[in-house]
């Protein structure tokens, strides 16, 4: 599904479809289009819209198809999508915006949990 098309689903059925709601998607796009304008030399253009770019990664990352089955679904090669893919992963990560707590701060959180314990008697 095209950016076209995904813009006209409601807010509850665009989170249901990539995992994210629609500001973190554009902030998503904000972050990939500042570090395109960033580039000196541009290269050639892409087939795909930098939304569609990164809506095709959230696709990837939300029901974990093979890059064949994607590259049939956005007209293009195994290739394209592996080398899209790892692009706009590494420019979300460099930006910082979108980290994930660390190994210790999970650790934590799961110490933090309190433990209920009921005593049932079924009749």
């Amino acid at each position: 599904m095209k950016i076209e098309k995904a813009k006209q689903l409601t807010a509850k059925k665009f989170k249901r479809m990539t995992g994210v709601s629609r500001q973190t998607f554009k902030l998503m796009v904000d972050v990939v289009k500042a570090s395109e304008t960033k580039k000196k030399k541009p290269g050639r253009r892409p087939k795909l819209i930098i939304e569609d770019q990164v809506l095709m990664v959230i696709q990837y990352w939300r029901e974990y198809r093979t890059y064949y089955h994607i590259g049939l679904d956005w007209g293009l090669s195994e290739s394209a999508v592996c080398r899209t893919v790892s692009k706009i992963e590494n420019i979300l990560i460099s930006s910082r915006k979108f980290s994930l707590p660390g190994k210790k701060e999970l650790l934590k959180m799961s110490s933090q949990e309190d433990l209920v314990v009921m005593d049932v008697i079924a009749c």
